[in-house]
């Protein structure tokens, strides 16, 4: 057996592989969970619920109305907003503030957004639309002048819009063009269409019997002269996929999301240039903060 020469130095060796070890172990203030790979369910579910949403956000096949749909992204803002996250779809932050959402509506908390938490979001987004469709009495209406529309021309039987609603949208472009320094001589937020009356609709459908469009606006919103069609970019009013990702991806459509409703407008997710005015709903907003 070999002998130890340096008694002193042995000892000193041994200290220090002792000291060594001691770090490894867990101990008070030091969990094992800090020297591996977290273990934490959310962790998890967020980091493969991530990939998932990759991909549906792209390839989801839903259904709206008779038309099929594919993918959630050109909603992305509007999923964004309701979960009260900036982060992308692809991120673990996003499925982890997607699965709080999805335990708050009963929804098993997978952090991925399939079609089941989709259709409950598209519920969540259409019950903010006005219900009541009834046409105003002419006092409350407003001529508006040809000014803030997008088309200097439309006819003044075209430009009426319900007083109140008015109101708020001059405040909202007010805060619009302050915060993101557009010009008022712009086209940015003008309105290309408001007031529109049964009558008005009805003879639309009678001009174009085939127009899917002109047939879903039966009981439409424009009867209230609460709902307001305003330029947020792109083509004005198509619903061309391509068209409405530009609009979506404008900073003028994404201020909107974020702050419309401190003037009491609110979308209509499908078509990003289509907002209405529902003030009950601001006011309980503001009072749930």
């Amino acid at each position: 057996m070999r002998s130890v020469k340096n008694p002193f130095l042995f000892l000193l060796s041994c200290l220090a592989v002792i000291i060594y070890f001691s770090m490894l172990a867990p101990g008070p203030g030091r969990s094992a969970a800090n020297l591996a790979v977290s273990t934490d369910p959310s962790d998890r579910v967020a980091s493969s619920a991530s990939g998932e949403n990759a991909k549906l956000k792209l390839d989801l096949n839903w259904r709206f109305g008779a038309k099929p749909q594919r993918g959630w992204y050109l909603y992305t803002p509007l999923i964004q907003g309701l979960l009260n996250t900036s982060a992308a779809p692809e991120t673990s932050v996003f499925a982890q503030a997607l699965a709080g959402w999805q335990r708050s509506e009963g929804l098993a908390p997978t952090g991925v957004l399939d079609q089941e938490t989709w259709i409950k979001m598209v519920a969540v987004f259409q019950s903010r639309r006005i219900k009541d469709r009834s046409t105003p009495p002419p006092a409350s209406l407003t001529l508006v002048p040809s000014s803030k529309f997008f088309d200097p021309e439309r006819p003044k039987d075209l430009r009426y819009v319900e007083r109140q609603a008015y109101e708020a949208y001059v405040k909202l472009v007010a805060a619009a063009e302050g915060d993101l320094s557009i010009s008022s001589d712009e086209n940015w937020l003008k309105v290309i269409s408001a007031f529109r009356s049964p009558a008005y609709q009805a003879k639309l459908r009678k001009q174009s019997p085939k127009s899917g469009r002109a047939g879903l606006a039966v009981n439409s919103p424009h009867f209230t002269g609460r709902a307001l069609d305003i330029y947020v970019g792109g083509e004005p009013v198509s619903t061309n996929d391509r068209n409405r990702a530009k609009q979506v991806d404008t900073m003028v459509y994404q201020w909107l999301v974020k702050n419309a409703g401190r003037f009491g407008f609110y979308p209509y997710f499908y078509e990003p240039w289509h907002w209405e005015y529902r003030p009950q709903d601001a006011a309980a907003t503001s009072s749930e903060r």
